[in-house]
């Protein structure tokens, strides 16, 4: 008992000495925290000293900053503004020098530095640089005055006045273009001096730049030159001695014409290329061939009115210039996208000429045949009738621009074309004018029928009126059907015409029954009426006769008519064949009339020689002709 209390008094008194230690700390650490806490405030109450005398000093100094920048600023602008005005007098010493003596680049170089030092001086706005940048500017002006000068002399040096076109036409050569070092040299002047007329601000078209002005009076000059000849030879050669022959295509000069311009127009686009940006090409290009055009539409006026004067014969000129200057349109088109619409303006004259011709000719045709004042006695062909086929076989020779022409007039509009008579020219076509997916050959080979069709039946009125008879107006209608026929067929016309010969055979088919109206009166005088009793009537049918026969059976009266009919055969014939000997016909019309009427006379004669030859009993008083003989007579009419 007495030792566990020992120890428990033991126990105690560690832990009140651990208290006491524990106590003895925590005094110890409250007074340390205290200073801590007394030396923050003292720190707090210096920084806050600090930055009320700090605070002024730093916004001070960074104002100091700023000014010494603005300060090294200004100096360096005025270090820059002086340069240039040091070195003013070295710049204008070039420019006045010229872009020869300097050389190119080197000029070019000078005035890039010019405007670079007055954009600056601009820039700034002092006062100080007024004067400075009033020289400035006068020496750039002067700069690329003396580049637009440059231009203009190294332009016209390396321009001809004129060439002759037809040495490059007719040996199929490339026209000339600028060297490739003009080429270089001029389009740096053009870059640089366009792109001060850009910067500028002036609100002129391209073509109306400086240089683009010098351009197109220097070439344009030149083109025109170069083909004021052909222009000329063009209208000349059109003007035929005799003027009543038909043109032939290729003997006037529009085609070496055209064949020129395209060949100089497309030079001038390489070269244009070559020295222009590319949304210059189409303006220049167009205002340096504009005077060319002029050139080209004023020969074009003049040819047109030649044509219609002369349009019976010359109307074919204007279908070969339609197909050349079209063709020209479309050659430069697809190669720079230009000119159609001016070409076409140009051309629209002759090209309504061409449309009204079709008509025209039509008209002309049936005006002719009805001016005749007489015709062949014996049905002799006259010249209009060959004319009328030569004038369609000389215009499938320009196939092509025709057929277009009949496509915008459609199919019949030649007939409208006549009516307005010179008034089409001021026309504007109506969409009811083009046939979509009409094909101009078959329109073509209607219009041929037509005017086939308007001569016959011209020819055919004018036949009534003159020459009367029916005989010699079949022989005049079958000879006109055969000529036109056999013209047809031995040219290019066969294949249009291949299927619409239809209009021939009714001519012929009538021609033949106006001819033919001889051997219907001639075959009256081979028909009888006989009348007899039953037991003695005649044999007949187609088994042999007895002539011997039948005439026993015949009254005296029946014998008299039946001698009296071969007395009428016998004299009507006689003049028939005379008459058709005595006709002028065509081998062709002899030998389809000579068959017409040996079909119609020979059987009747037969049958009526079969049965009453023995009327004279060989005498050949009343019988003149036998089977023979008269079969003789009929070949003899072929």
């Amino acid at each position: 008992m007495a030792v566990g209390s020992v120890q428990l008094r033991h126990a105690d008194e560690e832990a009140r000495a651990e208290v006491d230690v524990l106590n003895s700390r925590l005094e110890k650490t409250t007074q340390l925290t205290k200073k801590i806490q007394a030396c923050l405030g003292r720190l707090e109450a210096s920084g806050k000293s600090v930055r009320e005398v700090a605070g002024p000093l730093n916004g001070e100094t960074k104002r100091l900053q700023i000014l010494g920048r603005n300060i090294d600023a200004v100096l360096s602008s005025i270090e820059r503004l002086r340069q240039p005005a040091d070195s003013k007098n070295d710049e204008e010493q070039i420019i006045r020098g010229g872009p020869d003596k300097a050389g190119l680049s080197n000029y070019l170089g000078s005035i890039k530095r010019l405007n670079k030092a007055l954009s600056e001086m601009q820039a700034s706005n002092l006062r100080s640089t007024q004067a400075t940048m009033a020289d400035l500017q006068r020496l750039i002006k002067s700069g690329n005055t003396q580049l637009e000068s440059a231009f203009d002399k190294l332009l016209r040096s390396e321009t001809p006045r004129s060439i002759e076109p037809l040495h490059f036409v007719t040996k199929e050569k490339p026209f000339p273009v600028l060297s490739n070092d003009k080429i270089t040299r001029l389009g740096l002047i053009n870059s640089h001096v366009a792109g001060v007329h850009r910067q500028s601000g002036a609100g002129s078209a391209p073509q109306d730049f400086p240089i683009a002005k010098i351009y197109q009076e220097v070439r344009s000059q030149y083109l025109s030159a170069t083909l004021v000849n052909l222009a000329a030879a063009s209208t000349n050669t059109a003007k035929k001695k005799d003027t009543n022959a038909i043109y032939r295509a290729g003997t006037s000069g529009i085609g070496m014409y055209a064949k020129a311009m395209e060949g100089l127009f497309l030079a001038e686009y390489d070269n244009i290329c070559n020295i222009f940006t590319r949304d210059d090409w189409a303006p220049v290009f167009q205002a340096t061939c504009q005077p060319a055009l002029l050139e080209l539409g004023r020969t074009l006026r003049e040819l047109n009115n030649h044509i219609k004067s002369h349009m019976s014969t010359d109307c074919y000129l204007a279908y070969e210039i339609v197909e050349i200057v079209s063709g020209l349109s479309n050659n430069l088109e697809r190669r720079t996208g230009e000119l159609k619409a001016s070409i076409a303006a140009s051309l629209k004259p002759v090209r309504e000429t061409a449309k009204a011709s079709l008509g025209e000719l039509l008209e002309d045709t049936k005006r002719r045949v009805g001016a005749l004042q007489t015709l062949p006695a014996d049905g002799a062909p006259i010249p209009i009738m060959s004319e009328t086929v030569q004038r369609l076989q000389s215009m499938v020779d320009f196939l092509g621009p025709i057929s277009s022409i009949m496509i915008s007039l459609g199919d019949g509009g030649w007939k409208n074309a006549s009516a307005m008579k010179g008034g089409v020219a001021d026309g504007i076509p109506s969409l009811a004018s083009f046939q979509i997916g009409a094909d101009g050959k078959e329109i073509f080979a209607h219009y041929c029928t037509d005017t086939i069709d308007a001569l016959m039946m011209a020819l055919d009125a004018r036949a009534r009126v003159l020459l009367q008879k029916k005989a010699v107006i079949g022989v005049f209608l079958a000879n006109g059907v055969t000529i036109v026929e056999r013209m047809i067929r031995s040219s290019d016309l066969a294949p249009l015409l291949e299927t619409r010969m239809q209009v021939l055979d009714q001519w012929r088919k009538k021609a033949t029954s106006f001819y033919t109206e001889t051997a219907k009166d001639v075959s009256v005088h081979l028909f009888d009426v006989i009348h007899t009793s039953r037991g003695a009537r005649p044999t007949s049918g187609t088994g042999a006769v007895d002539s011997a026969s039948v005439m026993k059976g015949l009254t005296s009266k029946d014998k008299d008519n039946i001698k009296n009919k071969f007395l009428a055969f016998n004299q009507s014939f006689d003049e028939m064949v005379s008459r058709h000997k005595q006709f002028s016909m065509e081998r062709e019309v002899r030998q389809m009339f000579a068959k017409d009427m040996q079909n119609m006379i020979e059987p009747l004669y037969y049958r009526f020689w079969d049965r009453y030859h023995e009327i004279d009993k060989g005498k050949g008083k009343y019988v003149k002709y036998d089977k023979s003989s008269i079969a003789a007579v009929f070949l003899s009419l072929f």
